[in-house]
């Protein structure tokens, strides 16, 4: 085997989702439960309650989507525990530009 993992991951949709001010839930269709850190996902941990409850679940079940935030989160990445692959640089834009718009909206 050369080092390489060859785990199959069994994929289920989207039953439910929870956020709470430290941890993004997941609850499957299967029964599973799959419990991640929100601080893995930027986005979701600077959004507002609000925002963090407007998702839609995509992908044929297999995925989520924050409108209000542009954040996208698919079932296999949470399984195999991969946090956002967002660069730096591209969060650093998208806070300066939601910083922004929230400051337009205050005003």
């Amino acid at each position: 085997m050369n080092g390489t993992n060859s785990a199959e991951v069994i994929l289920a949709r989207v039953s439910n989702v929870l956020i709470t001010e430290d941890t993004l839930s997941v609850d499957l269709e299967d029964g599973r439960t799959i419990s991640v850190p929100i601080g893995w996902y930027p986005r979701l941990a600077h959004g507002t309650d609000a925002e963090r409850s407007n998702f839609k679940i995509s992908g044929a079940g297999y995925g989520i989507h924050w409108p209000d935030l542009d954040e996208d989160i698919g079932i296999e990445g949470l399984l195999l525990g991969r946090p956002s692959s967002e660069s730096p640089g591209s969060f650093e834009r998208w806070l300066k530009r939601r910083t922004e718009e929230l400051q337009k909206d205050a005003a």
